[in-house]
């Protein structure tokens, strides 16, 4: 896959990228660019196994450890999330089933709204963000939001919905999310490098994720303490291509719950993208897509299966990955075109 340096250059110089952008085909890693600091303020710099802030990319996590539990006959597509909310969230419909909350058609009023106006520098969460260290943590903030629409009627991105699914994860398991996910899909995957870091003790090989551009200002106080159900695990480069390696032959879900996730439901024309089931997909080709944004972060990772080809942008500021983004998936539709 040929990428012109010199576009990759100006992307990486539009927005200050600060981050990790690579290509891995097969065992191969055809490109790897390290940009900026993981901390700026000790001038430590970016390298490619640092571990990033991925915001909504981890989203795929929880629906692969919902969908081990449908496989091990733990759970039901079709079950009505009332069965085990109980009486929680009473506004959600009883209608509502695990399916339509993993490929965002529920219709459930969501906590954080993406079509609303707000700045990257925001504080958006209405309780104190050190509370929110489990998915049961996450309930009063998921109160009081009625249905947007009604249950499998149409495509609305949700995060609620896998704050919904993580608290199922916890209820059905014993676990927290966090062990959950661990068990289910990340040890699996053989993914040792991913996981759930809590922002306010960041170990020295992650990094923080910054809101600007410049400056020192991180979004510690911004995200949950630990992400959760709709987003925030850290991982690196290396373990976006694991990950994907095993998804795509069957060491996480089955094949057959795979190609469940992987086809085309609805079409996502805002986004140029096509949604499956925990996965979103290009709008015309066969590439399997993580995206992620969020204060700190702007992330994607795209998967070719055919040829073993992953794309990962780990940006850890808020809009620095965006250009460089635009530059792979330019490659991408030039290789499938």
């Amino acid at each position: 896959m040929h990428i012109d340096p010199r576009s990759l250059d100006d992307a990486i110089a539009e927005d200050a990228f600060t981050g990790v952008a690579t290509i891995d085909v097969a065992g191969e890693r055809t490109l790897e660019r390290c940009e900026g600091f993981r901390h700026r303020a000790l001038g430590a710099p970016m390298r490619a196994d640092t571990r990033i802030g991925i915001a909504s990319g981890s989203k795929a996590f929880t629906a692969l450890a919902i969908l081990r539990l449908v496989e091990q006959g733990e759970l039901r597509l079709n079950q009505p999330v009332r069965e085990l909310l109980g009486a929680d969230l009473p506004l959600i419909d009883d209608a509502v089933t695990l399916e339509q909350l993993l490929d965002h058609t529920s219709g459930i009023g969501d906590y954080l709204d993406e079509e609303a106006d707000w700045e990257v520098d925001d504080f958006v969460l209405p309780v104190p963000v050190h509370t929110l260290t489990t998915a049961e943590a996450f309930l009063p903030m998921l109160e009081g939001f009625p249905q947007a629409s009604a249950p499998g009627e149409r495509f609305a991105y949700n995060n609620g919905a896998y704050l919904v699914l993580a608290v199922v994860l916890e209820r059905v398991t014993g676990e927290t999310y966090h062990q959950a996910v661990q068990r289910l899909v990340l040890d699996p995957a053989g993914l040792s490098q991913t996981g759930f870091l809590p922002l306010n003790a960041l170990p020295g090989d992650a990094a923080l994720g910054y809101l600007h551009e410049e400056g020192d200002l991180a979004n510690t106080l911004h995200l949950p303490l630990l992400g959760n159900g709709d987003g925030g695990a850290f991982t690196t480069a290396a373990d976006l291509h694991r990950f994907w390696l095993a998804l795509v032959d069957g060491r996480i879900v089955t094949r057959e719950t795979f190609e469940q996730m992987a086809r085309p439901r609805h079409d996502v024309p805002d986004e140029e993208q096509r949604s499956g089931m925990g996965l979103f997909l290009h709008e015309t080709l066969p590439v399997l897509m993580l995206e992620g944004y969020d204060a700190g972060a702007s992330f994607c990772s795209w998967h070719l299966p055919e040829s073993q080809t992953t794309l990962s942008v780990l940006g850890n500021s808020s809009e620095g990955g965006w250009p460089v983004m635009g530059v792979l998936r330019d490659a991408i539709e030039a290789e499938l075109a």
